[in-house]
């Protein structure tokens, strides 16, 4: 009788074993395509950022805005959201430490490298965007 008790909890304990394995590659899935799509959506936004900038110095003699409010108080806007000031957006946070009359650099860095993106992403004066890995920074 105990023979087949000890069968009956190995075989529990092995399919215990198969289903937390095939739990750990589902959720292994899972956070690369959530953090592909925060890339993406990182990367758009950074883009939208930098076309509202040099749209701004397209209509102001080449004079770059000195802060993101510049662009949310114009008459139309150029932008509909200010970005740099919330905390995350979709796993990533933006800044724009670099955001003067004669040039900008903004940049879009995960919240958790590996985990809500793998990318940092860097855009400067002329919309040029340069990404890079996320863990060369950690």
């Amino acid at each position: 009788m105990s023979g087949q008790s000890g069968k009956g909890f190995l075989t529990f304990i092995l399919i215990i074993a198969c289903i937390a394995l095939f739990l750990r590659f589902f959720i292994v899935q899972i956070i690369r395509i959530n953090s592909a799509q925060n890339e993406a959506n990182a990367l758009e936004t950074l883009k939208l950022m930098s076309t509202a900038i040099e749209n701004y110095s397209r209509d102001h003699l080449s004079s770059y805005p000195s802060s993101i409010s510049m662009l949310l108080k114009s008459e139309p806007a150029y932008i509909d959201k200010d970005y740099v000031s919330e905390s995350v957006v979709k796993g990533y946070s933006f800044s724009c430490p670099r955001l003067e009359t004669s040039g900008y650099s903004c940049y879009a860095e995960p919240v958790k490298c590996q985990l809500s993106g793998t990318k940092q992403f860097t855009v400067t004066t002329g919309g040029v965007i340069v990404s890079e890995d996320c863990d060369k920074k950690e």
